[in-house]
């Protein structure tokens, strides 16, 4: 018989019961936040029903919070409305909630991770797709639809159809000014945005080994952008140190037997893998987005592709639409790209470790005259740990904003969203048309070269930066 895969053993050890197709699978976690849980919480009260688990629930406001002050109506009165029922919700069912004024509130990927809640080799659901983040440490990790949250309210089990297993191999050191989220883009050029979909991708070898936690949840965090289900890495020495005296992580002995389980949680040797890709890490470069989904995306020092090289007809169509929506040429050199906006934020690129590396690019340089540029923690611990450290005045200091936490200008559902026609450098996960605000034009990039960015004016990798301060 063949030895499992990762996957295969976090789904086996939480199956309830087989159902055809389908299994129905035990939650550990549920996080919720205010933009998809009002209609589950309608429901469960017009059929009567409570949360079958309440201590297995946690409820976050993110996406509508405001992170220029805290005020409920910071974001306008959808926003408002939003956020009032979900405090009306978690109330009503007893469930725990950061609201705005919570000093732990941030976005919830975020959150999940630094206080503990995410536990190798367990299932954590939210009605978000980027909850694949969480996968990081070895938990099979999923965003949700609004009528599966009610069934995992009501029920604290989620009905699947197991997915195929698809192994990243990668090997080889990246450079230095390259991070997690270069070589996430790096994927999803490759594969394209439906190369992973029917599938939980595994990340391993040497360079994912070497990466901490924080760039493995950048990693999970983008699978998604690839079409996969899900994302993850075996939990390894580097994620029991990071969870070890976290506040809700498991303390004392209970913690050592869980140490001991957890190392378990790894591919078996004779492990079958439905697809394999083998990536070198030395060919990652620093990546930015020319187009309108994460995989038209080339390296920073390079330039904007001829819609007619694309064999694929459907893809020669979507480049040219690409380019019409993104006021670019074929042929243009990345690096010369204006840019309006830089925004260092997102569950993708707003943890401690996102901001120490901005903050080693920023120090000594000061913002474009004609950039706004804003950097939003991804949570209240990581400000007040950056504040503590002095990164705060290190971007004050050069002419960024310093705000507050939320999910801000990752998608334009707050009152930080491009104006028609701007052009933002982003460290978040999506560039889809209008995701940053209607008619806005987002590129996607790592926290260093947003920095690079908002100095210069324009796109640009960190060497150019070093070689214009010569």
């Amino acid at each position: 018989m063949a030895g499992k895969t990762l996957y295969d053993k976090i789904w086996d050890s939480r199956i309830v019961t087989r159902d055809g197709e389908e299994d129905i699978l035990y939650v550990d976690r549920h996080l919720l936040h205010e933009v998809t849980s009002p209609q589950a919480f309608t429901a469960l009260k017009e059929k009567g029903r409570t949360v079958r688990k309440k201590e297995r629930t946690l409820a976050i406001m993110d996406h509508n919070v405001s992170t220029r002050n805290r005020e409920w109506n910071g974001a306008g009165p959808i926003s408002q409305k939003q956020m009032e029922l979900l405090a009306e919700n978690c109330k009503d069912f007893e469930i725990e909630l950061l609201d705005i004024n919570h000093p732990d509130q941030g976005v919830v990927h975020v959150v999940g991770p630094e206080i503990g809640l995410t536990l190798p080799g367990t299932v954590i659901v939210c009605g978000d797709s980027h909850t694949s983040t969480h996968g990081a440490f070895g938990a099979f990790a999923l965003g949700i639809g609004t009528s599966e949250i009610e069934h995992v309210l009501a029920t604290q089990t989620i009905r699947l159809k197991k997915s195929k297993n698809l192994l990243v191999q990668v090997t080889g050191t990246l450079a230095p000014d390259v991070s997690a989220k270069d070589l996430a883009l790096f994927l999803i050029g490759k594969i394209g945005t439906s190369g992973g979909q029917g599938y939980v991708i595994e990340y391993a070898g040497d360079t994912i080994r070497n990466l901490s936690m924080e760039g493995r949840m950048t990693l999970c965090n983008l699978c998604i952008e690839a079409g996969a289900r899900a994302g993850l890495v075996a939990p390894d020495q580097t994620t029991f140190d990071y969870l070890e005296g976290k506040d809700r992580s498991p303390k004392g002995e209970e913690y050592s037997r869980k140490v001991e389980y957890w190392k378990t949680l790894k591919s078996d040797p004779d492990a079958v893998f439905d697809k394999t890709i083998v990536l070198d890490a030395g060919e990652v470069s620093p990546m930015v987005t020319w187009g309108t989904n994460p995989g038209q995306v080339v390296p920073v020092n390079s330039v904007v592709p001829d819609p007619d090289s694309f064999i694929d007809q459907e893809a020669k169509a979507a480049a040219k639409r690409s380019l019409e929506y993104m006021d670019l040429r074929a042929g243009q050199t990345m690096n010369s790209v204006k840019i309006d906006k830089v925004f260092i934020g997102s569950c993708t690129n707003a943890r401690i470790e996102d901001i120490r590396r901005a903050a080693q690019v920023v120090r000594g340089n000061r913002v474009s005259s004609n950039v706004q540029a804003i950097v939003v923690p991804g949570s209240g611990r990581v400000k007040r740990q950056a504040e503590e450290e002095g990164l705060d005045r290190v971007f004050l200091e050069a002419g960024f904003e310093w705000r507050l936490p939320g999910c801000s200008m990752c998608l334009g559902m707050n009152d930080d969203f491009l104006q028609p026609g701007e052009r933002s450098a982003s460290t978040s996960n999506r560039n889809f048309e209008g995701r940053q605000g209607r008619g806005g034009r987002t590129h996607l990039v790592s926290p260093e070269s947003a920095v690079v960015a908002a100095i210069l004016g324009r796109l640009g990798a960190v060497s150019e930066l070093k070689e214009e301060r010569k």
